[in-house]
């Protein structure tokens, strides 16, 4: 019973940091994107004549902003604004997908200012920010759908899972710019709690 509390408030501390992160990506690509296509360009590329209308390869990104964007006119409440926030955040992964990123102008990367340099070791492209967003959505989808996450792949209880995605997004809101002390100041308990989770082992 201790577990399953703990585990519940790691889901909590953990979602709250993603919720802060989620936001800082969306204004910093829409920041970008403003400057490239204007203030609807969310709206203009998936419209007919759009953008992501005329390519079928990313015709479920598409349908997922149309229909949240149909749904905003319909109810008479469309702004650039409230179609941002009606995004989930698979659909900013996928801004930096090998399509998507091509398409709206290869622009993306300039919302990351302090990204480090690629290396002939090391790529920091486009296609790595995805799969770094890609590790942080898995795992806000197992939070929404319930699932735990204070175990590995043994069922055992170990909290890297969580801390190597946290990690993630520290160094990303870096990449951002964004001070993470500061702005998660109060909010950030997820060290704390994996510190509890992790007394339960001995």
């Amino acid at each position: 019973m201790m577990l399953y509390r703990l585990n519940l408030r790691l889901s909590q501390e953990i979602f709250t940091v993603i919720s802060c992160f989620e936001v800082a990506l969306r204004n910093a690509i829409d920041r970008q994107m403003i400057a490239r296509w204007g203030e609807h360009w969310l709206r203009d590329f998936v419209i007919p004549g759009g953008l992501f209308f005329r390519d079928a390869r990313i015709e479920t990104s598409r349908k997922i902003i149309y229909k949240a964007y149909d749904g905003l006119v319909r109810r008479g409440v469309y702004n650039p604004s409230k179609l941002l926030a009606e995004m989930e955040f698979g659909v900013w992964k996928y801004m930096f997908s090998k399509y998507e990123y091509k398409i709206s102008g290869r622009v993306l990367l300039k919302a990351f200012p302090k990204k480090p340099r690629s290396t002939p070791a090391k790529n920091i492209d486009h296609l790595f920010i995805f799969s770094e967003l890609d590790y942080i959505n898995n795992m806000r989808n197992r939070i929404a759908h319930h699932e735990p996450v204070c175990f590995n792949a043994r069922g055992e209880i170990d909290t890297f899972y969580v801390l190597s995605r946290y990690d993630k997004m520290i160094k990303l809101f870096h990449w951002l710019d964004i001070d993470s002390a500061s702005l998660l100041y109060g909010l950030d308990h997820v060290k704390k709690v994996c510190y509890q989770i992790e007394l339960l082992k001995s």
